[in-house]
């Protein structure tokens, strides 16, 4: 069996170190971060179907800590309605230009990020129960589907909802962990599973479970705020790598 070359292979396990360290620390961003070191040593073909794996095994690692946070009766629109968005939003891909995309989202986040950070008292909505529950569902599993985006909608209405850290995590880590999920099965239907891919997956899946650990060691060191502001530097950068993405 051949390896992939040595260099590689350190860019790759680099990746899933900080991005299961990220994922750990904040329940979401394991593909922002690693998809800017994987993508200089692998095909977009393997690489996101990967993203989905490791970011599934980092989920299911750190589930049992921010448990006590997931409230079904809260979280069932979201994933019920986000499950059917990524099918639609796959659909949508052939009629939506996806850097004018990129671009409006990547300004959205940036503007949010820098208004919630400055304001002395964060909003918080509390009307539209299940219904507008299930509306910011729906948009992730689109945006999942379509541009590999399901996670700023959760981690932003959890924040508007006002929710604690474990209680925001409750949220973002099953609704994510759902799209990744369906989104590997898809890939696996379309056949990108493939040696080249398993091969990764075995340097990536052990690294990244190392990552979350350290990542989720600290995550019960920080406070609400503190974990407030981790996730908004995680959505500024999010809007940051979306634009300048989108120009290349």
């Amino acid at each position: 069996m051949d390896l992939p070359p040595t260099g590689d292979i350190a860019i790759v396990a680099v990746g899933a170190l900080a991005a299961g360290f990220v994922n750990g620390l904040s329940g979401t961003g394991y593909a922002l971060v690693a998809l800017g070191f994987w993508l200089q040593a692998m095909s977009p073909l393997t690489a996101a179907p990967l993203t989905a794996l490791c970011g599934v095994t980092g989920h299911i690692q750190s589930l049992p800590r921010i448990w006590s946070g997931v409230h079904w009766s809260r979280l069932w629109p979201m994933l019920a309605a986000g499950i059917i968005g990524v099918p639609i939003g796959t659909l949508l891909l052939d009629h939506v230009r996806p850097n004018p995309l990129k671009v409006g989202v990547g300004v959205f986040l940036i503007v949010y990020s820098a208004w919630m950070a400055f304001v002395r008292r964060p909003p918080i909505v509390t009307g539209g129960g299940r219904l507008a529950d299930a509306a910011v569902g729906f948009t992730g599993g689109v945006m999942g589907g379509m541009a590999s985006l399901s996670g700023p909608a959760p981690a932003i209405w959890a924040q508007l909802r006002g929710f604690g850290k474990d209680e925001q995590r409750g949220v973002n880590q099953p609704f994510n962990m759902s799209v990744l999920f369906l989104a590997l099965v898809s890939a696996g239907i379309a056949g990108f599973l493939d040696r080249t891919f398993f091969i990764w997956a075995a340097i990536c899946v052990p690294t990244t479970l190392i990552g979350a650990r350290i990542g989720l060691a600290l995550y019960k060191k920080v406070d609400d705020a503190q974990f407030r502001r981790i996730v908004l530097g995680l959505l500024s950068l999010s809007g940051v790598t979306l634009i300048v993405s989108s120009l290349r």
